[in-house]
């Protein structure tokens, strides 16, 4: 339970009920400034975020949506340079999701989408990307290729990459920091740290469920089927 408002509110979407969200500059440690002084343009270039919420989109194509992913860098009118289309393809590529450059949005597959509006957040050139339930509404195999994709990019571009998700056992696998959510308590550390202090066992276990803290993997005891059971 609230990981999509701590998502909205990390990244400005909504306001804070306390404490404070300082953002610390790459270069240098030492500086640091509350997200409330940032205006709106200069956080689209430090924060790019992808909900849950499928974009009702009608009569543009992938291109011209990863393309708006641009936006903060344009002028007045919004007018894209050859530069600009270059960081759009980079994108796409970058996804691998150039098969679907000239398709129409509203014809995408759930999963087609998600990668498309990925592909957006990185045309935004921003540092740090956040998303909420990436893997929501896919199918197994496509939930391991979407976090698969995102550990990648992660790597290769360098980005901090936050996002919420309910697949457990793929953020063990995936993740390089957890942060795990319990009731008037925030848990952080690795998937080796939160397992060997307990919060992961806390977390999973219920009668017939338990945590291995060895492997990482979460056990169901299996019922002993009654005689009367057909």
């Amino acid at each position: 339970m609230g990981k999509s408002t701590l998502l909205r509110t990390l990244s400005a979407f909504q306001p804070k009920l306390g404490g404070e969200i300082v953002i610390r500059s790459r270069e240098s440690a030492d500086r640091s400034q509350e997200i409330e002084t940032f205006s709106d343009k200069e956080l689209s270039r430090i924060i790019g975020v992808v909900l849950t919420e499928k974009p009702d989109i009608r009569n543009m194509t992938v291109r011209e949506l990863v393309a708006l992913g641009c936006s903060p860098y344009t002028g007045f009118w919004g007018t894209l340079h050859e530069e600009d289309w270059q960081v759009v393809e980079e994108a796409i590529d970058a996804v691998r999701i150039g098969s679907l450059r000239e398709r129409m949005v509203h014809t995408l597959s759930d999963g087609e989408r998600q990668k498309v509006m990925i592909a957006k957040a990185l045309a935004q050139q921003t540092p740090v990307i956040f998303l909420d339930e990436p893997t929501a509404f896919l199918d197994f195999p496509s939930k391991v290729e979407m976090m698969q994709l995102l550990r990648r990019l992660a790597i290769e571009a360098q980005k901090t990459i936050f996002l919420s998700t309910h697949d457990f056992e793929l953020a063990l696998q995936v993740a390089d920091r957890l942060w795990l959510m319990e009731k008037q308590k925030l848990n952080v550390g690795t998937s080796q740290e939160l397992a060997e202090n307990g919060a992961l066992a806390r977390y999973v276990e219920r009668p017939g469920i338990t945590f291995e803290t060895e492997t990482l993997t979460v056990r169901v005891a299996q019922a002993v089927p009654s005689r009367n059971s057909l």
